[in-house]
């Protein structure tokens, strides 16, 4: 299993896992996450924004985080986070956020995961980012475990009720 920056040439592989993910999680919860039409090609243009050639950072800022997961050159997983600014009433400027992280089911439980949030961990780290952030849906009991492991601990519970007019 190879860990590497995404490139150009892997938004097109990347985009049906992306419709997968969101699929998930409309399926969890619809008032949360629900989508306009097609939400990956939504993502087309800012996922080819974040990949360069070195595949860590946005070109222009330097500020994100982009990584496939290949098996037998087949990419198979993708991670994707930004850094993101504090509203400025905090000590903390600014944090990283995890945006989306997938791996296909055939090749979940094998670890590719945890390397590919450790490796963001470590990439941060580096650019001095001093907190990363990520969401969780309430029924995923299984990304709470993958990042607890990975260090993180829950910090908020956020609630929702839906208005009718």
């Amino acid at each position: 299993m190879l860990i590497r920056p995404a490139t150009t040439a892997d938004v097109p592989v990347v985009l049906p896992m992306v419709a997968k993910i969101c699929a998930l999680h409309e399926s969890w919860d619809s008032t949360k996450y629900g989508f306009l039409p097609n939400p990956e090609q939504r993502y087309e243009q800012w996922l080819t924004r974040l990949a360069n050639s070195d595949g860590f950072a946005d070109a222009s800022s330097d500020r994100s985080i982009f990584l496939v997961s290949e098996n037998d050159g087949q990419v198979v997983g993708f991670l994707v986070a930004t850094i993101e600014r504090e509203i400025p009433i905090y000590r903390l400027q600014e944090f990283a956020f995890i945006h989306d992280i997938w791996v296909e089911p055939e090749y979940r439980q094998n670890g590719i995961a945890r390397q590919m949030v450790m490796l963001s961990i470590e990439r941060f780290h580096q650019m001095g980012v001093k907190q990363i952030r990520l969401d969780t849906a309430a029924v995923n009991e299984a990304s709470r475990r993958l990042f607890t492991s990975c260090g993180f601990r829950l910090s908020i519970i956020e609630m929702l009720i839906e208005l009718s007019h």
